[in-house]
């Protein structure tokens, strides 16, 4: 069944998450897993959303 659309709100809080498909690994370096937190770095610069917990693990990735 699929999701309906959210609200997005300011100063709501959000739980993302994401895993590999069949528990396979995401990131299958260090490397990988460092690009990834530096992309998400640049989406937060103009402060127009803040990362308080991040998790990059193999699998899975938890944004809050």
């Amino acid at each position: 069944m699929r999701s309906l659309a959210r609200l997005d709100a300011s100063g709501v809080l959000y739980h993302i998450m994401g895993r590999g498909i069949e528990k396979r690994k995401i990131f299958l370096n260090d490397d990988q897993g460092n690009a990834f937190l530096s992309h998400l770095a640049a989406l937060t610069k103009d402060e127009s959303m803040a990362i308080h917990v991040r998790a990059a693990l193999p699998n899975p990735i938890q944004l809050i």
